[in-house]
């Protein structure tokens, strides 16, 4: 893929006119107080049988969006007596938890790892996800990002966002969770972790890759790949509600939702990234935690050449480094 966003320069200091709704505090302090009064962070959990001796993991069942129950895998080092900071990653679109031995590095390089399912999802790639998603939903076009658009407050990423809040609520009292919450992913589970740093701004760090769900308007005037695409779609079919639709993703934005955080972040941008363009991700990095009237310790790695798998494996390793040193 050629370059076909803004020059790095001009990226470095892109800062859009924001779009954000008069009440979105509000009704995200709504849809947060009303998900904890539903239920404890943590439904269940139980020690499992992995095949792995140096890993140790727990089945976890969170109390997701209206205390609704969402999947996830814990692992931990074998053996680890103290206290460890907890790693919460958001998954790819269509993906699912899979099977815990799946993602070893992070409980290998001594931390927790909680891996969030999306619910609704996990069955695009990997082994499999384990979470419904019981809201209804009006016309939609295929794929999550049209269910329930007529509103936020049943838009299907709104379900998916507070899970990932939960999430965080959730490993905080873990066994041997010291009480110190990083989140991660990468394209839409770095979206969400995004946007979990928003809503529970007190987490310790954020690393996100090639980050989805942000800037989302000027995603789908840019690019032509799915899943902005599914927008699209929609808007062909339903003509008259695109001002309806771009209000409602105005609520779920990731844009919005960063500037409210206060940890420090890496970010990681590709490009040549035709899912995430990256005027979407440098929209958000240059605006992340504007909203707090503080300036986060944040910097953002750039991959000139890559298209939507970034940085791969070396971003991970950076993120180890990175890790290490901001906790």
């Amino acid at each position: 893929m050629a370059l076909f966003d803004m020059p790095l320069e001009a990226l470095r200091e892109y800062r859009p006119t924001l779009e954000e709704p008069a009440d979105l505090e509000d009704f995200w302090d709504q849809i947060l107080r009303q998900a904890r009064a539903a239920s404890a962070p943590i439904l269940a959990q139980e020690r499992v049988e992995n095949g792995l001796t140096l890993v140790d993991t727990w089945d976890v069942t969170i109390a997701g969006h209206d205390g609704t129950p969402v999947r996830a895998w814990y692992n931990r080092p074998s053996g680890a007596a103290e206290g460890l900071p907890v790693i919460v990653e958001y998954l790819g679109y269509g993906g699912g938890r899979g099977e815990p031995l799946e993602r070893l590095a992070w409980a290998a390089a001594g931390y927790g790892h909680l891996l969030m399912d999306s619910r609704g999802q996990g069955s695009g790639w990997g082994a499999g996800g384990h979470t419904a998603d019981p809201a209804g939903s009006g016309p939609a076009a295929p794929g999550v990002m049209t269910r329930g658009i007529e509103s936020p407050h049943t838009s299907y990423l709104t379900r998916l966002l507070t899970d990932a809040a939960r999430a965080v609520d959730a490993a905080r009292v873990l066994p041997g969770a010291d009480g110190r919450v990083v989140v991660t992913g990468n394209s839409q589970g770095g979206g969400l972790a995004l946007g979990a740093a928003g809503l529970v701004p007190d987490v310790d760090a954020l690393m996100t890759n090639v980050p989805f769900l942000t800037h989302m308007r000027r995603a789908t005037e840019i690019t032509d790949a799915d899943p902005y695409q599914e927008i699209v779609r929609y808007l062909a079919v339903h003509r008259g509600l695109e001002e309806q639709t771009f209000r409602t993703l105005a609520y779920v934005d990731a844009l919005h939702l960063c500037r409210r955080a206060t940890a420090p972040a890496m970010f990681s941008v590709a490009l040549r990234d035709v899912i995430c363009p990256p005027s979407t991700v440098f929209a958000a990095y240059n605006l992340y935690g504007s909203a707090t009237g503080t300036d986060p310790e944040r910097e953002i790695v750039v991959y000139p050449f890559n298209n939507h798998e970034g940085g791969g494996p070396a971003q991970q390793r950076r993120q180890l480094d990175w890790l290490g040193e901001t906790l």
